[in-house]
């Protein structure tokens, strides 16, 4: 229970602002809302499965204090990507907003996979992963982005482009900041 709330908690935070958000808002103007959110759990689910399973492999190969130093200061790093903020490309914003022959489930889907890979939120569940439990940091990480997503669609429709994305971005770097600190403190104790 502890990996699932601090792997929600966790990428929740992580996904806010982040460019998956912005997809999910643009998709979601186009395509049926609840369609857009299946096809971003199931892209979710796949591409944080594969982050534990890497994360369990580099938790078992390297001692506890190393990878709470090195954890930690990939979290002072996604700070600051979280601070930069992301935007979507021209094309990428194309992509979101044209028609496929394909169905749209595949088409958000296979952009979200595609999207994730490397992305900020991968990076964090790889990183719980090397010292939590597995099947609680994949469904918390798992939920976690795919509730941020869903809020991004919900408040996109409401909203607009009236999102104060400076405020939640500075909120999520923070959180990143103060984990990063922790995980270094912890590490460098034991």
């Amino acid at each position: 229970m502890n990996a699932f709330l601090l792997s929600f908690g966790v990428i929740f935070l992580a996904e806010m602002g982040d460019k998956s958000q912005l997809m999910a808002m643009t998709f979601a103007a186009r395509y049926r809302a609840i369609t857009v959110l299946i096809a971003i759990a199931l892209a979710t689910a796949v591409v944080h499965l594969a982050s534990v399973v890497l994360g369990a492999v580099v938790g078992v190969a390297l001692p506890t204090h190393v990878i709470n130093i090195v954890a930690g200061i990939a979290f002072l790093g996604f700070a600051a990507w979280t601070l930069r903020g992301d935007e979507l490309t021209e094309q990428e914003a194309a992509k979101a907003q044209s028609e496929s022959s394909r169905s749209v489930l595949l088409t958000v889907g296979v952009a979200f996979f595609l999207a994730e890979l490397g992305d900020k939120t991968m990076l964090a569940t790889i990183t719980l992963a090397t010292d939590h439990g597995l099947f609680g940091t994949w469904l918390g990480s798992t939920l976690g982005m795919v509730a941020a997503d869903a809020l991004a669609i919900g408040v996109g429709h409401v909203l607009g482009a009236r999102l104060p994305a400076r405020v939640i971005r500075v909120g999520a770097a923070i959180t990143f900041l103060v984990f990063g600190i922790l995980l270094i403190v912890e590490g460098i104790r034991n």
